[in-house]
């Protein structure tokens, strides 16, 4: 079977919103290779000795993401946003078992592609992270949806703004006033 170029995986997220099997083996291997170097690219952001590889944060998001059932794909960014806040979620869940189980939460059993290793600190700052944007959502969504494509999706400034349907200007200038905001309530706490 022959993997389809980038550019068609609209048309195919479209077929495989109204059911078409075939739609989903075509655009499984190019999604794939497109979450892979978006996992990438946010864990290069991460701390050097951070031991969780992209495989493992993807393969989980992919596994979310085609457990859907008869999902309604507007387009490739929609999917891919959606894949950022999958990504977001995944990080944010692990880092939060981390921080209860650093203060004496039950242990539990894990599999080796969960055992992610998040120093203390990293973890309560990614809980932090995530509790300030869901605050941050509740007046302003659009730039909650920035920060995830950016720094969790691992988009640039152009692929983000194609992404949302916003000039590069305004991302950017969205993009400094969130992480503005975003400092001012992380430095409260």
């Amino acid at each position: 079977m022959q993997t389809p170029p980038p550019n068609e995986i609209t048309p195919l997220l479209l077929r495989w919103s109204q059911g078409d099997e075939v739609a989903l083996s075509l655009l499984l291997p190019v999604v794939y290779q497109e979450l892979h170097r978006l996992a990438q690219s946010y864990l290069r952001r991460e701390r050097a000795d951070h031991t969780l590889q992209p495989t493992a944060l993807i393969n989980e998001a992919y596994l979310r993401l085609i457990k859907q059932d008869a999902p309604e794909w507007q387009s490739r960014s929609h999917f891919f946003g959606v894949a950022a806040r999958l990504m977001r979620q995944i990080l944010v869940e692990n880092a939060r078992s981390h921080v209860a189980n650093k203060r004496g939460g039950g242990q539990v059993d894990l599999s080796l592609e969960e055992a992610w290793v998040y120093s203390g600190e990293k973890a309560a700052e990614l809980v932090a992270l995530d509790d300030a944007l869901t605050a941050l959502a509740k007046f302003d969504e659009r730039k909650v949806r920035i920060i995830e494509l950016r720094y969790f999706g691992g988009m640039s400034l152009e692929e983000t703004a194609t992404a949302l349907d916003l000039s590069t200007a305004t991302i950017n200038n969205e993009t400094r006033l969130a992480r503005a905001w975003l400092h001012r309530e992380l430095s409260r706490s």
